[in-house]
């Protein structure tokens, strides 16, 4: 669906995407992490079209997409950012949407009005609290029916009711039409619990791109007991992180689970089990283990 290709980003001699290149398959759910400053933003810029790239090329559907009209029609961007015309209520914005998107289903509109039955859709949006934008950003994104959905921290500021009942939203359209959803977020929990896909960018460039059931199952966390200390590892069993709490020893090691218990038994372990990372610990040890884990900090 989206493939981006060597693309660089230049402002001056800052290089804001780096190189960058990576695949978002189509009818999936791809997760976009990464430190501020990473250049996701940027990225998501000119996956819809704001932005022109330096160099390298950025195509939907084996088109560019770069003033191109036709591609654009098949994508919706929900940024952190939101703006709309300064005095346009909800119901404005429907107008306005409804002559650009020639797919925009007005049934799925009057619909969706009880899920979202707390936004006032003829006020002005700018006067609407942050939540209540969103809300109002989600329902006519939905009703413009895109192929491909972007969303920069989208449901930042949503209760959690309305976190979950948009997700679903948005999971029954991936499920039921096909749609391709890329999403940025700090949110990485609920990344884990929605996405197919998760690619980790850092100083403008993708260092990752797996599926997350690969992800989770490439990198392992290990919680072993000895009778003794913990014993020297070979050096193919380089730990990325190390901890002690007690006699409990907890290893972050690359591999299998399996196999790594079975290698870990022949140092005769008291106890030894296999936990799953959760993205947000996968994050952490792939942008540098425990030198970019949270420091203590003396004032």
């Amino acid at each position: 669906m989206v493939e981006v290709k060597n693309v660089v980003k230049s402002f001056g001699g800052f290089h804001a995407l780096d190189d960058l290149t990576m695949t978002v398959e189509k009818g999936s759910i791809y997760g976009l992490v990464g430190p501020n400053g990473a250049g996701k933003t940027t990225i998501l810029r000119h996956i819809v079209g704001s932005c022109r790239q330096t160099s390298g090329e950025v195509l939907v559907e084996g088109e560019p997409v770069y003033e191109n009209p036709a591609v654009k029609a098949r994508i919706f961007s929900v940024p952190d950012d939101l703006y709309y015309f300064p005095q346009a209520s909800t119901r404005d914005m429907m107008r306005f949407y409804r002559g650009i998107y020639p797919q925009f289903d007005m049934k799925r509109y009057e619909a969706l009005r009880p899920a979202f039955s707390e936004v006032n859709e003829r006020r002005p949006i700018r006067r609407l609290s942050k939540g209540m934008q969103k809300q109002a950003a989600f329902w006519l994104a939905i009703c413009c029916v895109p192929e491909l959905m972007v969303l920069d921290e989208p449901v930042d500021g949503l209760d959690p009711v309305m976190r979950r009942q948009v997700w679903s939203l948005l999971m029954s359209d991936v499920a039921d039409r096909g749609t391709t959803v890329l999403v940025s977020s700090h949110n990485l929990r609920e990344l884990e619990d929605v996405c197919d896909h998760v690619g980790i960018m850092n100083h403008g460039k993708l260092i990752l791109e797996r599926s997350l059931s690969d992800l989770q199952g490439s990198v392992i966390k290990l919680q072993a007991v000895f009778e003794e200390d913990l014993p020297a590892l070979p050096e193919d069993l380089k730990a990325l992180h190390i901890a002690k709490t007690g006699r409990i020893y907890t290893l972050i090691i690359r591999g299998e689970a399996e196999e790594l218990k079975r290698r870990l038994s022949d140092y005769h372990p008291v106890f030894v089990d296999a936990i799953p990372l959760t993205l947000e610990e996968i994050f952490i040890y792939e942008l540098g283990g425990a030198d970019y884990a949270v420091k203590d900090i003396l004032l």
